[in-house]
């Protein structure tokens, strides 16, 4: 079961970082971006791709069972 949540949040971590670089469009991101923007500025983008890359990496983590 940890593999699967594992790849899950991989894939989670692949798409912030695809919609952090490309400042996407998608509704789901826009409406994130929208609320980080408060915190983050214009820096929102940039965010989300450092957010995605350790989500990326602590998925992978998980898969492998290394972490809990």
């Amino acid at each position: 079961m940890n593999v699967l949540w594992g790849i899950v949040m991989m894939a989670i971590g692949v798409l912030f970082v695809y919609w952090g670089s490309t400042e996407s469009g998608f509704v789901a991101y826009r409406l994130l971006a929208a609320r980080s923007r408060v915190l983050w500025g214009e820096r929102v983008h940039r965010f989300y791709q450092v957010v995605g890359a350790v989500l990326v990496v602590v998925g992978l983590l998980w898969a492998m069972g290394v972490i809990w």
